[in-house]
């Protein structure tokens, strides 16, 4: 708009409205519009796909663990159960092999494991292994299962100093600690000789390569497993329900009885397996503190590798213990569920 003043044309700015931009403002907007638009839908779209498969994510690092470090070794070890000794590197044949006139042919021996059968030394070492871990599992919970509710029912400074103390011993090497437990029960051990200076005993005591040597090296190795599941069962229990069972009328020992004992059994069961487990397949305590007559089915695997070099029969029998854990493990994880769901 133009207006004169004294003949002096001027020319009126008029303000822009505020809705008017110019072109690169607007292409400014419809970039950012884009972006946003693009960034809304690759998030919807990794939302939906975390939702479909978001389990698989988290299920296939572990997964993979057991591929390389489990089902392939266990894959190898039943091929070579499967073979035939032989005097060369290494000390089995296979079993799949090329004829001249390019057959394959497939040679198979089932009789290593017909053999666990027929020698008893297999069998005895498998009954003495499950007897051994079966009796010290019984005795680390008739032991653990004290201290666990004694902990539990401590106040929170006193439960923080007991568990270092059942953790403790786990910052030292498992295998010294079975060494220093048999410089403690050794004929010229600390203990024979605190007994020899009190008067308690004229003689030393004839511990080292016994059968109570192998319970005691298990129950002193294997104890905190027991201990720390049972606390962690027993910390959580509902003391109200305690005093509900005492003003029914109930003992103390009828509400440990009924209301204690099935609540803190996920524990106990939990508690079991990790002692029961690793104890059927020890080698170092039995080798280390036991005798002759201590036979556990680690021995013979270790005999059978690396002694008579029989890799096959060593396989054989590394696979029959392996089906042996499997009914004690598959329990386990049923009434696991079973415990779930209720």
């Amino acid at each position: 708009m133009q207006r004169g003043y004294a003949g002096v044309d001027e020319t009126l700015a008029l303000p822009t409205p505020p809705y008017a931009c110019t072109r690169r403002g607007r292409r400014f907007r419809l970039f950012f519009w884009c972006t946003h638009a693009t960034i809304v839908a690759m998030k919807g779209a990794a939302t939906l796909w975390m939702k479909r498969h978001g389990k698989w994510v988290i299920i296939l690092p572990p997964l993979l663990y057991l591929l390389v470090f489990f089902l392939i070794p266990f894959g190898f070890a039943l091929k070579i159960s499967l073979a035939d000794t032989a005097v060369h590197v290494p000390p089995f044949t296979d079993i799949v092999s090329m004829s001249p006139d390019w057959h394959v042919q497939l040679t198979l021996n089932p009789g290593n494991f017909k053999y666990l059968f027929t020698d008893e030394v297999y069998g005895l070492s498998y009954l003495y292994s499950i007897k051994t871990a079966f009796f010290s599992t019984l005795i680390c919970l008739a032991l653990g299962y004290p201290m666990a509710y004694a902990i539990a029912r401590s106040s929170k400074t006193a439960q923080n100093i007991l568990l270092l103390v059942i953790i403790l011993p786990f910052w030292t090497s498992f295998l010294l600690r079975v060494y220093a437990l048999e410089g403690i029960i050794r004929e010229t051990g600390l203990l024979n000789s605190a007994l020899l200076w009190l008067g308690v005993i004229h003689h030393p005591l004839q511990i080292m390569r016994t059968t109570f040597a192998v319970y005691l090296g298990i129950i002193y190795s294997y104890l905190p497993f027991m201990v720390l599941p049972l606390f962690a069962t027993l910390e959580k229990l509902d003391h109200s329900l305690l005093e509900a069972a005492a003003d029914l009328g109930s003992a103390p020992w009828r509400a440990f009885v009924d209301v204690t004992l099935p609540l803190s059994m996920p524990g106990i069961i939990a508690g079991s397996m990790l002692v029961f487990i690793p104890a059927i397949g020890e080698f170092v305590i039995p080798t280390l503190l036991g005798g002759p007559d201590n036979l556990m089915i680690g021995r013979v695997l270790w005999d059978e590798f690396f002694g008579n070099r029989d890799w096959p029969v060593a396989s054989a029998v590394a696979i029959a213990f392996l089906v042996l854990l499997v009914g004690p493990i598959a329990l386990y994880q049923h009434y696991s569920t079973k415990q779930l769901e209720a």
